[in-house]
């Protein structure tokens, strides 16, 4: 029982890292569209 309930809480904690690196990716993908948006507009 032991190692099911350790399994699963080490489970649990990759997942979370799992979406705490994916939602850092996605707001550096937005940081740098929003910089070349601005830099396409400064062109202009």
């Amino acid at each position: 029982m032991t190692k099911i309930f350790t399994a699963v809480a080490l489970l649990l904690g990759f997942g979370l890292a799992a979406c705490n690196t994916i939602e850092g990716a996605g707001q550096d993908i937005e940081n740098t569209g929003e910089a070349v948006q601005d830099t396409a507009n400064e062109a202009k």
